[in-house]
């Protein structure tokens, strides 16, 4: 009897990092180098924990639409609630509200661009440069959540961000020229 997607360990892992995001979001809003601190752990294990479940994912053979549907998910979250609990906290400048913006506009639209081509059977592929870009983005957080509590990181956290957000257009970018033509009505 095949093992329900529900109990697979990598879509396990994946509910964790999903799980794992209020209490990270609670911790870097009380303000509290300590308890940032903690945050920054917490993160940093959900953010390793998206490469962990796709590699047992593969290694076991237990991929799954459920866990294709999920790791996204998970990914975006962490991200996009970090990215709105750092501007929130003044951890972000407005120079970085840029590319944070940006991040937050390609994911969404990305997201909706999915679901949309779902209906009409179009996959649209995560790409290389994609994974990269989601790498960035994860590594720039975690170096913008690491910077009060060890000063001078500005700059870094800065370049990562800025780097971050030209990769998430990029690859945006790629998406819609990848689904324009099955955009037209005609193709639906």
């Amino acid at each position: 009897m095949a093992q329900s997607p529900l109990t697979q360990i990598p879509n396990l892992i994946t509910i964790a990092r999903i799980l794992a995001i209020a209490p990270v979001i609670a911790l870097v809003m009380t303000g509290d180098p300590n308890l940032r601190l903690l945050a920054l752990i917490l993160y940093i294990l959900a953010a390793a924990s998206d490469w962990l479940d796709g590699y047992l994912a593969r290694k076991w053979n237990q991929t799954s639409p459920l866990g294709r549907m999920l790791d996204p998910i998970a990914d975006k979250l962490l991200v996009g609630l970090l990215v709105v609990t750092l501007a929130w906290d003044g951890s972000l400048s407005a120079w970085d509200m840029i590319p944070a913006l940006a991040i937050l506009f390609r994911e969404l639209f990305i997201s909706g661009l999915r679901e949309f081509l779902g209906n009409t059977k179009v996959v649209l592929k995560v790409t290389q440069l994609a994974k990269w870009k989601t790498t960035v983005q994860l590594a720039a957080l975690a170096i913008i959540l690491l910077d009060p509590i060890v000063p001078g990181l500005a700059l870094v956290s800065d370049l990562l961000l800025w780097l971050a957000g030209i990769l998430t257009v990029w690859t945006g970018m790629q998406y819609l020229l990848a689904s324009w033509p099955h955009l037209s009505d005609d193709v639906l």
